[in-house]
């Protein structure tokens, strides 16, 4: 597997992350109800990385099991950290919940978890994605991980400082990271126009290329907020 970008280390994005000694066990993850099994062939991948401080500026309880880690500040302030590797397709068809999924061991959750600060998102993107992928969850968390490490991120505190726009939040990702340009870069934002996601669009290789229509998010003129990280 190709990397991502250039193999230089990721800006740390986990302020003094500190992972607790007792990680909860998440529960199995199955297909909604009216949700189907999809196995089409795999043309591309869809990197997802959510901006931390939006994800826990709408969680009721910070302290609540799934979000304690991420969002109570006891195990150290998140940044940007990966939602999931995600296998696509020419279309919104992609495939999902390939084969039934057990619980990812222990020692998986613990490698990954200061990347994605919840053991019942790991479980679910094992379940929903991964599953699609690789027989082992291992193996599935370790091409994410590589790819998430090689992500260069812009300064954020500088973005959070006035308003953007997705076009100007795809151009700071395009210049930390060259050979990375503006089409290759999915933004999302919630209805109030504050952003959520990142996405960087991949080929077969995992190597980037430009989005596709339906996965380009935000258009370039919609005014974009970055909620900035919450200091102690």
């Amino acid at each position: 597997m190709g990397l991502l970008l250039a193999p230089t280390a990721a800006q740390a994005q986990a302020l003094a992350c500190q992972i607790p000694d007792r990680i909860p066990v998440p529960r199995l993850e199955q297909p909604r109800r009216g949700e189907p099994v999809r196995k089409p062939p795999i043309t591309g991948y869809l990197l997802a990385i959510s901006w931390s401080p939006q994800h826990c500026a709408n969680v009721r309880n910070p302290r609540d099991t799934r979000d304690r880690l991420q969002c109570s500040g006891d195990n150290g302030r998140f940044g940007w950290v990966l939602h999931g590797l995600w296998p696509e397709t020419d279309s919104r068809d992609y495939p999902q919940w390939c084969r039934p999924a057990k619980i990812v061991p222990q020692p998986v959750l613990r490698q990954h978890l200061c990347m994605t600060p919840s053991a019942q998102l790991l479980q679910h993107e094992w379940a929903k994605h991964g599953t699609c992928m690789s027989p082992h969850p291992a193996a599935y968390f370790r091409s994410a991980a590589m790819l998430f490490r090689s992500v260069r991120f812009p300064d954020m505190a500088a973005l959070s400082a006035r308003p953007q726009t997705a076009g100007s939040i795809r151009r700071a990702f395009s210049s930390a990271n060259p050979g990375v340009t503006a089409p290759m870069i999915a933004v999302t934002t919630d209805q109030q126009g504050w952003l959520k996601e990142v996405r960087l669009c991949l080929g077969q290789r995992m190597r980037p290329q430009r989005c596709k229509p339906f996965q380009t998010g935000a258009r370039d003129a919609r005014t974009v907020r970055v909620r900035p990280i919450q200091k102690d």
